[in-house]
């Protein structure tokens, strides 16, 4: 088992340095000049010898294997420099929105997980009745409906039914957890229906393969009870491509909520990188693409290692 652990933390490195490769030379290519954008982007008139004392401030005058150089040297000190239009260092502006991000992330996973198992369960226990139909309903809606129109009629079912509004301004739950609960619950639910939508169908197509295996029908002869068939042995083989796609989505909810975060007014990661891009702000994208890759790599790992907890296989390899 730590030799399992060690290899899967060292496949780490070279997945973040090839993501940082690739930012840094993918956007050097992509047209357009944050420092145009900044100094002349609401009609101003500045000289030419200005746009260029500002390149050389910012460092961009420099070539690019030695920009790359500084950059690869931040990223292994965990420096990932300064905005290029706020001016202020790239983990502090992402510190001030991953925690909103985070907390709806987590939200909707917890949400998501303890809906679409029991009813991937059930749907697959109850094939083909009453109970499969139903679930089969609310998953393709799940799927269907967008996460963003979906928060829309939410908002819209409180301002309408109970004439309440979730505040605007965002509470730490550190200072109010109620605040910050009533405010970020709702966009979590919208989001995490399709969530749970997503994972619930794989838990029902994963048990009703593992239902059919030999070692079931071996267990079932056996006369051991059928909860405990259920439980010990086809659920926590079922739950291992289940548990795949929750880390996959829990990752993408990190920052890919762009449009539901304009629906609630939260300013996360994707309000934060949509800003950067339309500001070709080159550390910034850096910084929350390098953040991104880093809970995909970490949220990879923790399956991996789940992988071994559920499958004794895997640690016995």
């Amino acid at each position: 088992m730590l030799r399992y652990t060690v290899n899967r933390i060292l496949l780490m490195i070279p997945t973040l340095l090839g993501v940082a490769v690739l930012i840094f030379f993918m956007l050097r290519v992509v047209p357009g000049d944050i420092v145009e954008v900044k100094l002349r982007g609401d009609g101003g008139s500045v000289t030419q010898e200005t746009i260029e004392a500002e390149r050389k401030r910012l460092g961009l005058d420099k070539p690019w294997h030695e920009q790359f150089v500084g950059w690869m040297v931040g990223v292994a000190t965990l420096d990932l420099g300064i905005s290029m239009w706020t001016e202020r260092p790239v983990v502090e502006e992402m510190a001030l929105r991953l925690e909103l991000s985070l907390e709806v992330a987590i939200l909707a996973t917890i949400f998501a997980v303890l809906i679409a198992v029991p009813l991937g369960t059930l749907a697959a226990l109850f094939r083909d009745t009453w109970i499969d139909y139903l679930m089969r309903i609310m998953t393709i809606g799940g799927i269907s409906i967008p996460s963003f129109w979906f928060g829309m009629i939410i908002m819209l079912s409180l301002l309408a039914l109970f004439n309440w509004l979730p505040p605007i301004t965002f509470t730490s739950i550190y200072e109010d957890p109620i605040a910050n609960l009533t405010q970020l619950i709702w966009p979590a639910l919208a989001v995490g229906y399709r969530y749970c939508a997503v994972a619930a169908r794989m838990i029902r197509s994963s048990l009703l393969e593992v239902l059919n295996e030999d070692y079931i029908r071996t267990a079932r002869a056996k006369g051991v009870f059928e909860r405990l068939v259920i439980s010990r042995h086809a659920l926590r083989n079922a739950l291992l491509p289940a548990i795949t796609v929750i880390g996959l989505e829990f990752t993408f909810l990190i920052g890919g909520l762009v449009v539901t975060e304009q629906v609630f007014n939260l300013n996360g990661i994707g309000q934060l990188f949509v800003q950067s891009v339309a500001r070709n702000d080159f550390t910034l994208i850096q910084g929350m693409v390098m953040l991104i890759a880093g809970f995909y790599v970490l949220v990879n790992l923790g399956i991996d290692l789940l992988y071994a907890v559920f499958d004794p296989r895997i640690r016995y390899e």
